[in-house]
C-alpha cells in the first residue's frame, strides 16, 4: 500500500478530528465527506472499526506513512519492551521529519518530508534524504548553506522563533541549526489518539 494521497481535509472529516488541510473548512462541515452529509455519521461504530480508525488517526497524523512502514514500527516497538504504546510514539516522533516539523523548520511533517527528500537539511555534518531517518540524543540538524536563502525556509525560521518546541529540542536559528538534547520520554499528541488500540489492530 502507498502513502495516502487523499485531500487531508476530507481525511480529517472522515476521522474526526484534525489532521491537516483546511481548518476552516473542517470547522464548517464536521461530518464525513459524501452524498450523506451531516447523517453519515451516528451508527454504533464496531469494535474493530474504533481500533481501526486509532490506528488511521496515528498514521496520518505521522504524515500518512504506508501501511507497511508503520506496522514495522509496531513490531519495532513490540521488540523494544516496556510500554508499547508509549514505546511506538517515541520511534515515530524521532523520525527526521517529524524532529523538523517540531523544530519548527517546517509547517507541516508533509512540509518537513519533502524538504528532507529534496536535500535541505544536513544531520551532523552529512547531507541527508531520508525522512525516516531515527534521530538520537546529540544530533545536530542543520539547514545547508545553500537552502539558506530559500523564501519557504527563510518563512519557517521566522515563524519558529515563536512557536513552542518540545522540551527535547533546542533551536538556534542564528546558526540555522538544531540539537535533539535528548530522547522523548511521553509526548502530548496534537489530537487525541488511544495509541493502545492501535497496538491492540496489530494483535488480531
Amino acid at each position: 500500500m502507498g502513502r495516502s494521497m487523499k485531500p487531508r481535509t476530507k481525511v480529517s472529516r472522515r476521522l474526526g478530528v484534525f489532521i491537516g488541510g483546511s481548518a476552516e473548512s473542517f470547522e464548517r462541515r464536521q461530518f464525513p465527506p459524501g452524498q450523506h452529509g451531516p447523517t453519515a455519521r451516528g451508527g454504533k461504530m464496531s469494535d474493530y472499526g474504533l481500533h481501526l480508525r486509532e490506528k488511521q488517526k496515528l498514521q496520518y497524523l505521522y504524515g500518512g506513512l504506508r501501511e507497511r512502514q508503520f506496522r514495522s514500527y509496531v513490531t519495532d516497538a513490540k521488540r523494544l519492551g516496556g510500554n508499547t504504546a508509549l514505546v511506538l510514539v517515541q520511534l515515530l516522533e524521532r523520525r527526521l521529519d517529524n524532529v523538523i516539523f517540531r523544530m519548527g523548520l517546517a509547517r507541516t511533517r508533509l512540509q518537513a518530508r519533502q524538504l528532507v527528500v529534496h536535500c535541505h537539511f544536513t544531520l551532523n555534518g552529512d547531507k541527508v534524504n531520508k525522512p525516516a531517518i531515527r534521530v538520537n540524543e546529540g544530533d545536530v540538524i542543520e539547514i545547508r548553506k545553500k537552502s539558506r536563502k530559500s523564501p519557504v525556509i527563510l518563512g519557517n525560521l521566522s515563524r519558529a522563533e515563536s512557536i513552542e518546541r518540545p522540551e527535547w529540542l533546542e533551536l538556534d536559528t542564528d546558526n540555522f541549526q538544531g540539537k535533539v538534547t535528548k530522547i522523548p520520554y511521553e509526548t502530548e499528541l496534537e489530537i487525541p489518539v488511544n495509541v493502545q488500540y492501535v497496538i491492540e489492530y496489530y494483535s488480531r
